[in-house]
């Protein structure tokens, strides 16, 4: 981004009200409503699966006891990635301009910007989440038919639906039968919704009615009088599809921000030109451990 009397003539002339279009209010931060945050001090991170123990087989009387052995599953990297942004004023445009500090209001275009990078390359991993050509440590998608975990499992809704209480309570009840690498039961729950823009009404509708949605029975809601999805809903404004949606669960070591460097910001001049010099960087890594963290469908 380059700045001078050039690129920004109206800045030079007495008479422009108001400038605007640089930058908005935005969205509470989204991407750490998905992801749970780690600092790193290194290049990248690896999250190791390990096998535990099958059931305890039957012992005889006099009968040795059998031995089993652990062992190592599939390994998850995680790299840590620099987005950054620089912006460039020349000295001519900062002595004419007529009205707020340019440098001032460049840096805010970088810091918007920088958040706006994170929000997407965040959101990114889950429109990404039933793509071939995105694979994860265990070399699956991220939610998919065939995690080859004893046998291969599943985070994918069964039969793909659009967004209703009847398909969310499927996915909620795949979700409670989940097995470890080995096959043994383990109590996976489904902790927060999350959804695209376009289903914010319907999904307050299912899980905040006292009664069944969308019916003329005096039922109760279910998923509300059991207190299911404790850490409620989360619309996400980068998500691209208007039918996918997701179930965050309490899987340890799922989804994943890594930490490396906090965004920083910079200032210097240039003496040779006489530029003034900003810039902004974050040094951030986005990624999956464990698949049975994040369970969805691609919708109808």
């Amino acid at each position: 981004m380059s700045i001078g009397t050039g690129n920004h003539p109206k800045e030079l002339w007495p008479g422009v009200k108001a400038t605007f279009g640089g930058t908005y209010d935005e969205h509470v931060e989204e991407y750490s409503q998905i992801f749970d945050e780690m600092s790193s001090d290194k290049s990248y991170e690896e999250f190791l699966q390990q096998k535990a123990l099958g059931l305890a087989p039957l012992k005889g009387q006099g009968e040795a006891i059998q031995y089993e052995d652990t062992s190592q599953g599939y390994v998850s990297r995680i790299t840590n990635l620099t987005y950054a942004l620089a912006g460039r004023i020349t000295r001519e445009a900062i002595e004419d301009g007529q009205y707020e500090s340019i440098a001032s209001r460049i840096a805010r275009y970088i810091a918007f910007s920088i958040r706006q990078t994170l929000e997407n390359v965040g959101a990114n991993k889950l429109n990404r989440a039933f793509n071939t050509d995105y694979t994860y440590g265990d070399g699956q998608v991220m939610i998919g038919s065939s995690h080859p975990d004893n046998g291969t499992q599943s985070n994918v809704l069964a039969v793909a639906a659009e967004f209703s209480e009847t398909a969310l309570e499927d996915l909620l009840i795949q979700i409670s039968t989940a097995e470890d690498p080995k096959g043994n039961q383990i109590s996976l729950i489904g902790k927060k919704l999350i959804i695209p823009p376009a289903l914010v009404f319907e999904a307050n509708r299912v899980l905040e009615s006292m009664g069944r949605p969308s019916t003329g029975d005096n039922d109760i809601n279910a998923m509300r009088n059991m207190g299911m999805l404790p850490d409620g809903v989360t619309a996400n404004h980068y998500l691209s599809s208007s039918t996918a949606w997701f179930v965050k669960t309490n899987a340890p070591e799922g989804l994943i921000c890594l930490n490396r460097r906090p965004v920083e910001f910079a200032k210097d001049n240039d003496f040779n030109t006489e530029d003034a010099l900003m810039k902004g960087s974050v040094r951030k890594g986005f990624g999956m451990g464990d698949w049975r963290a994040i369970y969805g469908t691609a919708g109808a």
